[in-house]
């Protein structure tokens, strides 16, 4: 399919879209985990 189609699909709401799309690769952006060190003092423990 290509994007002209996709694009026609959604803007005239014929049928769900997400079949039409591949969620194999799909990523949440700027979620990834990272790590970070906090000190805190020992009163707040």
């Amino acid at each position: 399919m290509n994007a002209e189609d996709f694009d026609k699909k959604f803007d005239d709401d014929q049928k769900d879209i997400v079949d039409d799309l591949d969620l194999s690769t799909k990523r949440r952006v700027n979620q990834e985990p990272r790590r970070i060190n906090v000190d805190f003092p020992s009163w707040v423990v």
